[in-house]
């Protein structure tokens, strides 16, 4: 990659790829973005995340397990009857806020370009 004013560098062309594919190995596919935004706003329960995102239990639960793998989602057991499990986004998970306002700015700007509504 170039940098303004500096000529091309192989080492830091190198260096943000391999950045790049660090991020979307940990945050790649259909849904762990949209769990991520849906937990911004606070701890959900397993059974709203699938419902109000449209996740299959099976699929919800294999991406959670990555997140929490990964640092950025925390689950917490409750004992209640039946037994409920709350997630919610980490500390470490607030470095991606930037990352998720830019993609959303730029989602909301890319569908009114290819729906031509304001």
């Amino acid at each position: 990659m170039k940098n303004k004013g500096s000529e091309h560098n192989k080492d830091e062309c190198k260096k943000a790829r391999m950045a790049v594919k660090d991020t979307l190995d940990i945050l790649g596919g259909k849904w762990k973005l949209v769990i991520i935004s849906m937990l911004r706003f606070g701890k959900m329960r397993f059974k709203e995340l699938s419902r109000e995102a449209g996740i299959s239990p099976r699929i919800l639960s294999k991406e959670l397990k990555e997140l929490e793998m990964n640092g950025l989602v925390s689950r917490t057991v409750k004992d209640t009857r039946p037994v409920t499990v709350e997630y919610a986004l980490t500390p470490y998970s607030d470095g991606l806020e930037e990352l998720v306002n830019a993609m959303y700015k730029w989602g909301i700007n890319h569908r009114k370009k290819v729906t031509g509504k304001e």
